[in-house]
């Protein structure tokens, strides 16, 4: 049983004070006599501070790397810096005929300080668009989106969303996403706009991404910003469409906001 030592100090000095038998007195405390002498010598030997609570580790571990093999491993690691843990791992054992671990030589690194951080570069969405917007009808951004409809397939959602009020001009429920299914929605998005109708210094860009994304059948379904034109057939033909309605397509990179 755990006690605060504090605790088993009052213990002790309730039994040596007691005027009953030191087993009665323990039977009353519910204390086991064993546990009470051990307490007992404890205190004998070492004072309040033996009562103490230690926890229970074991005195040698049995695969624990000597002293001298850690210091000869952080030496040979001092030496080759561009070594990686299972590459020094591995000449340590071939060169000093003692075998090691790599997470055994990782550990001793990481606890020395010699782990270096991973050369790497960290792509992340930019915080803002390169080419803003001020006005409608300026760009316009294109996307499919998956919908799968379970017990009978899919379905892709074509939509013309206004890069500058965020609006959804127009959508188109397609069963496939062809060259023809965009083409489609843009003619209804012009129609909603009016831009067929009136005369346009500047015709809406369209905006995608350059991923290759339509023309097979998805493995997944995702829901993200800016998926369209997915092969080169299906940007030659929308190329072809562009050209009578002045039309501008720019394709945005990975990493857009």
């Amino acid at each position: 049983m755990r006690c605060p030592a504090s605790e088993k100090l009052e213990i002790i000095n309730l039994v040596e004070q007691s005027h009953l038998p030191a087993k009665r007195t323990l039977d009353k405390l519910g204390i086991p006599r064993t546990t009470f002498y051990r307490w007992y010598d404890k205190y004998l030997e070492g004072g309040i501070e033996a009562l103490e609570d230690r926890s229970p580790k074991p005195s040698r571990v049995w695969n624990r790397i000597p002293d001298d093999i850690r210091d000869r491993i952080i030496h040979m690691a001092l030496e080759n810096p561009e070594l990686s843990p299972r590459e020094l791992a591995v000449r340590f054992t071939d060169t000093q005929a003692y075998f090691v671990s790599e997470a055994s030589v990782y550990r001793l690194l990481k606890a020395h300080d010699l782990i270096t951080s991973p050369a790497f570069v960290v792509i992340k969405a930019s915080s803002e668009f390169k080419d803003k917007t001020s006005h409608i009808n300026q760009m316009w951004q294109t996307d499919f989106t998956y919908i799968k409809v379970i017990g009978w397939g899919w379905f892709y959602l074509s939509t013309i969303l206004d890069d500058f009020s965020r609006y959804i001009i127009t959508w188109k429920l397609c069963t496939t996403m062809k060259a023809g299914d965009v083409t489609d929605t843009l003619d209804l998005a012009l129609q909603a706009s009016g831009c067929d109708q009136v005369e346009v210094q500047h015709k809406p860009r369209l905006l995608s991404d350059n991923q290759r994304v339509a023309g097979s059948s998805p493995a997944a379904p995702t829901n993200l910003s800016i998926k369209l034109f997915r092969l080169l057939k299906a940007r030659t033909t929308l190329g072809r469409w562009r050209r009578p309605c002045a039309l501008r397509h720019r394709r945005a990179s990975r990493c857009v906001p």
